[in-house]
């Protein structure tokens, strides 16, 4: 019986996040202010978020320690498991060896609660009473409801209006652990809503209020951070499974933070490929342009250094809602810069072919963001096949489908859009 599931036990749980910014091609361009266009300061961060955080965001140093009380949440379900997919590879009669890690084991069922823990811990320990954020799909909000649940924070979540309607139970969920769900944008009940108009609506809740700071589930350094426990682990793992490294690595990308922890401890690695998997109907680092924008629609916030399709674009209302972003990660957009990272685009269609392929051969239903990195992964293994190369892919499973069903539904039934 071959080994297909690798586990580490709970003691070997990763103690400190990789910093990859000294590792990064280039240094990263710094944040400007809305107002000035000067580069921003911690003072200026400071209404919005704790300065433990703040001090991460523009961090230097390779590794920065995780805080006790937030590993003895994370070992509630971390490690997560490597997993081999056997049967995938079986179906598609590819040589390559393809491992996913499987982050659908958290209580909000993905990676987001690496980081929402992490940052209601900060909050709280600097005496902050009340969160608010911005969810697109709804699992960057339930993972952050689970947080301040474990903290005794409430919590406001701006969810994008689109999402809203389509998954009502992600809704229920965080209702279940308290917090308030308000649709997005608050302001026009018509619009489908974006992440970065909930952005603005969060952000503005939180600048009114002097118990409140804002949380960003995605995009900003000290987000990417703490992901990296994911492919950290990851490392861990494969030398376990008997390989020295993985060819290429696989996440799809919305904003980065999921593709950022699979990927990032592997930047140092010469020979390892990235691959970012986006939707082509919001095609950010395929299609967008270099630039400073602001991260939400109304202008709030600072300008990122990052690609970019206009922060007034609003994409088309796909299944995929945590990967309607206009922007991305500035370290995710450094590295595809760079030349050090790729991107690829899917339509939704082809996202769904990929994970309904996947359930049959593996089991699991995906997420329809995490489809988009199994779209990849599975051009990936047939590329290798025409090449008859043995290689090794690892991707990251950031997501379970139980409660986009409706979306599966929509597949079925042939009305999926491709925008």
């Amino acid at each position: 019986m071959t080994t297909t599931r690798v586990t580490l036990p709970v003691d070997e749980l990763p103690t400190a996040w990789f910093n990859v910014v000294p590792s990064l091609p280039t240094p990263l361009e710094p944040p400007l202010h809305p107002a000035t266009k000067e580069p921003v300061g911690p003072d200026d961060l400071a209404p919005l978020f704790p300065m433990a955080l703040i001090a991460q965001e523009v961090a230097s140093e390779p590794w920065i320690d995780i805080p006790g009380p937030v590993l003895d949440i994370l070992s509630l379900w971390r490690p997560t498991p490597l997993v081999r997919a056997e049967r995938l590879e079986a179906a598609l009669g590819t040589p390559a060896r393809i491992y996913f890690k499987d982050e659908s084991g958290s209580p909000a069922g993905s990676h987001k609660p690496n980081t929402a823990v992490p940052q209601a811990f900060y909050n709280q320990a600097e005496g902050v009473k009340r969160l608010t954020t911005e969810t697109g799909a709804g699992q960057w909000g339930t993972a952050l409801s689970f947080a301040c649940t474990q903290y005794g924070l409430d919590c406001t979540v701006y969810m994008v209006r689109a999402s809203y309607e389509q998954k009502p139970y992600r809704r229920v969920l965080m209702e279940t652990w308290g917090s308030e769900v308000i649709p997005s944008p608050v302001d026009d009940a018509t619009s489908p809503g974006s992440l970065g108009l909930a952005i603005s609506d969060a952000v503005r809740d939180a600048a009114s209020r002097d118990d409140s700071h804002y949380s960003l589930g995605s995009v900003l350094n000290h987000v990417l951070l703490h992901q990296t426990i994911i492919g950290l682990e990851a490392k861990a793992q494969l030398a376990r499974a008997g390989e020295t490294r993985p060819d290429v690595v696989v996440g799809c990308c919305g904003g980065g933070s999921n593709l950022g922890g699979i990927a990032l401890p592997f930047v140092p690695d010469e020979g390892v490929r990235m691959v970012a998997a986006e939707p082509s109907s919001c095609p950010t680092l395929t299609e967008g342009r270099f630039d400073h924008d602001f991260g939400d629609t109304a202008g709030m916030t600072p300008l990122l250094p990052m690609y970019t399709l206009g922060h007034d674009f609003v994409p088309p209302p796909i299944h995929a809602g945590g990967l309607r972003y206009h922007g991305d990660a500035p370290i995710i957009s450094n590295l595809v810069r760079a030349g050090r990272m790729e991107a690829v685009a899917y339509p939704q269609t082809a996202t769904f072919d990929a994970a309904v392929q996947f359930a049959n051969a593996e089991g699991k239903l995906a997420a329809p963001e995490t489809g988009h990195a199994i779209r990849a992964v599975l051009d990936e293994a047939l590329a290798a096949k025409d090449a008859g190369e043995e290689r090794i892919i690892l991707f990251n499973f950031s997501g379970h489908g139980l409660l986009d069903l409706a979306a599966y539904d929509d597949y079925r039934a042939g009305r999926l859009v491709d925008a």
